[in-house]
């Protein structure tokens, strides 16, 4: 039996949607040191639109608890590098459609540079390091989502090396 995952003002994984303007008034609620908070909210797209493959739904699967430490210690790394007063990420699981919220993640800071830098790093970190699994349902089946070139790269920028897609091309090519 898995140990119950401990609630974290930080991090939530759930199946619900989520109100971006609520998350935000908590975020900074009676924090007079927030001059600024910056948010990411990133949708369900379907990035085949207009074409064959078209993305009915896309299921998103996680391992409770290891996912919520990973985003805890990503937390911690931004909070690290930037000057923040505070951080929230939430992340649907389970089975979502095109134009549905999946993630958020909302930092407040003092300055804007620095809540910028920070949800554009977490957001980095996140689509690589992060363990969840995506399968996208198109009329012609259900397939895995595989690691991107372009998300190692983005979080290179940072400093962190990642080889996700690189791992995911020589799964893929093996016998």
């Amino acid at each position: 039996m898995l140990a119950a995952v401990k609630p974290s003002p930080r991090v939530r994984i759930q199946s619900a949607d989520f109100d971006l303007g609520a998350e935000v008034a908590a975020l900074r609620a009676h924090d007079a040191a927030v001059g600024a908070v910056v948010a990411f909210v990133g949708t369900v797209r379907d990035r085949h639109a207009g074409g064959a493959g078209e993305v009915q739904s896309l299921e998103l699967e996680h391992y409770p608890g290891m996912t919520e430490r990973a985003i805890e210690a990503m937390i911690d790394e931004a909070k690290a590098r930037f000057d923040l007063c505070a951080v929230r990420v939430i992340h649907r699981v389970g089975a979502l459609q095109p134009l549905d919220q999946i993630v958020l993640v909302a930092v407040s800071a003092a300055h804007r540079g620095q809540a910028f830098a920070a949800c554009e790093f977490l957001m980095d970190y996140l689509k690589t390091q992060a363990p969840f699994w995506k399968k996208e349902a198109t009329a012609a089946g259900a397939r895995w989502v595989d690691a991107r070139v372009e998300d190692d790269q983005a979080l290179a920028r940072w400093g962190i090396r990642a080889g996700n897609a690189t791992a995911s091309a020589r799964a893929a090519d093996a016998p």
